[in-house]
């Protein structure tokens, strides 16, 4: 690591991570390498390794870093006096259709992600993605009192890899849809607000 402010080394990594966001939006994962995005930023390659040894490590920063946004939004929603469980069902259905960002990361392989990163990073990472999980504990803990543990506990192992499979579900290519249409699968396309929403409503023991 290159010698340097905690300010400045912060930074620079959020150039490199906003480098690595921007190829995201045109470009796949496979498709995206360290040379590329030394090219969209004030680093070379070379200097990109003081600060991530790996495409995959970049990848896990972004990845974190929607986790911390997402919970931002479920820190908000806490601050509600109060909630039914449909309006609870609504904001966190928002809250995911704001992060498409996560929801893309989610359905790429978190296994190469991760096993191509250093420890203290997965570690970071982990730590984002634990706070989203104790975020949503609380939400219904405070605007769904009589769940019990066990029910929150459902809950958390049901909804979670769920968000797995939100964005293929509901970001399809015209190519994909070709596909369904030639096999004949009469499929009813939903967008990540309706999908996660119903999804939750079912969670929450409403009809």
């Amino acid at each position: 690591m290159p010698k340097g402010s905690p300010e400045l080394t912060a930074a620079r990594k959020e150039e490199i991570i906003n480098a690595c966001e921007q190829l995201y939006q045109t470009m796949s994962f496979k498709d995206i390498t360290l040379k590329e995005i030394g090219a969209v930023t004030s680093f070379t390659r070379t200097s990109i390794y003081n600060y991530f040894q790996t495409k995959e490590e970049i990848f896990l920063a972004l990845y974190e870093r929607e986790y911390d946004r997402w919970n931002e939004e479920l820190v908000v929603i806490r601050k509600n006096k109060s909630l039914s469980r449909r309006k609870l069902a609504e904001k966190i259905a928002s809250s995911i259709a704001n992060r498409k960002q996560l929801l893309k990361l989610l359905s790429m392989n978190n296994y190469d992600m991760e096993a191509n990163s250093r420890p203290e990073l997965l570690v970071s990472f982990k730590k984002a993605y634990g706070e989203s999980m104790r975020n949503i504990c609380r939400l219904l803990e405070k605007f769904c009192p009589e769940m019990t543990v066990e029910d929150i506990q459902n809950f958390i192992y049901i909804f979670f890899p769920f968000m797995f499979g939100i964005y293929p579900y509901t970001e399809v290519t015209d190519k994909q849809r070709e596909a369904m249409k030639q096999a004949d699968i009469d499929f009813a396309y939903q967008s990540i607000q309706e999908i996660t929403y119903a999804c939750l409503i079912r969670l929450l023991g409403e009809k």
